[in-house]
């Protein structure tokens, strides 16, 4: 019985588009998978206050005091952003220019959604943080206000650190070189030129402060819901960083640091602020009052307690 042999069909070639999508697929992943473990951290149980806000009960609450506010699990985190940092710093040239590729730059898709996500983080993240807090504040729903709050402390406490480190660091944007020299560092050559902000990303520190301060203000209030919140919010501050590459305004280890900063910065502000729940800054801005000034209009009334 003669049987007939077929040549194997030749495999298909990945092309130069296939192979920038896996290109920006991997960062993607990478970004998530360093960023996603920490929704698995278990933050103590909550309780609720006298005035409705949910905090860490007495007796915990009274050891969390005497924890150090940097643990075992973010030093991993810490070493983790750290690798890929340093990872990124010999591929940040070769992806800016995939990214940068004619192919990619002419799709409209695209463009308006990195326009997008740029757009919700900054100033997205301030006036949607910020209407939590009024809307909390005036509506007596305080957990909301202490999300709203807490969001946007984390948010802020990153922007300073990142600013700090853009202007001292001096390092030059992709598109200043045409995406040919990401070693380009100039000693506090960051201040008061934005062409040399590039290291690292503001936007993707905003996103991944909000991403990392909100979802862990949900593992605390509802933590059943976390494991939805946590790939949407991550996934989100992933794909600002995408984008603020795609527009050509930072570099792939800019993107990868501004990460840390951003995820460190969420997860010590809703750490530190239900361990220490008096403490005077949240005294302040969580008793804030938003009452009517019976003509139609509101103010704030904000009590700050004595030295």
């Amino acid at each position: 019985m003669n049987h007939r042999t077929h040549p194997l069909p030749e495999p298909r070639p990945v092309t130069t588009r296939t192979a920038r999508w896996w290109q920006a697929a991997f960062v993607l992943a990478s970004c998530l998978s360093v960023a996603q473990p920490i929704a698995a951290q278990q933050p103590t149980k909550a309780d609720t206050t006298a005035d409705g806000r949910k905090i860490i009960p007495k007796d915990t609450a009274n050891a969390a005091r005497h924890q150090t506010l940097f643990t075992y699990r973010d030093a991993a985190l810490a070493g983790g952003f750290t690798v890929l940092t340093v990872a990124m710093f010999p591929v940040d040239q070769h992806v800016a220019e995939r990214l940068q590729n004619q192919s990619l730059q002419g799709q409209r898709f695209l463009e308006n959604a990195a326009t997008g996500f740029e757009w919700i983080t900054s100033p997205g993240a301030y006036f949607i943080g910020g209407g939590l807090y009024v809307v909390g504040r005036a509506t007596k729903r305080p957990n909301l206000a202490d999300l709203g709050w807490h969001g946007t402390e984390a948010v802020l406490l990153g922007t300073g650190i990142t600013g700090l480190l853009k202007g001292v660091l001096g390092r030059a944007r992709p598109f200043v070189t045409s995406d040919t020299l990401p070693s380009d560092f100039q000693l506090l050559g960051g201040f008061g030129n934005a062409d040399r902000q590039s290291f690292p990303s503001g936007h993707t520190t905003t996103a991944f402060a909000a991403a990392s301060a909100v979802t862990s203000e949900i593992q605390r209030m509802w933590p059943k819901y976390t494991w939805y919140a946590a790939p949407v919010l991550y996934g989100g501050a992933t794909m600002v960083g995408l984008s603020r590459m795609y527009h050509n305004k930072h570099w792939a280890s800019d993107v990868v640091l501004g990460a840390a900063i951003g995820t460190f910065s969420g997860l010590k502000v809703v750490r530190y602020s239900h361990a220490h729940p008096d403490n005077r800054i949240d005294k302040v801005i969580l008793r804030a009052a938003i009452v009517p000034d019976g003509r139609g209009g509101t103010y704030v009334s904000f009590n700050f307690p004595a030295p």
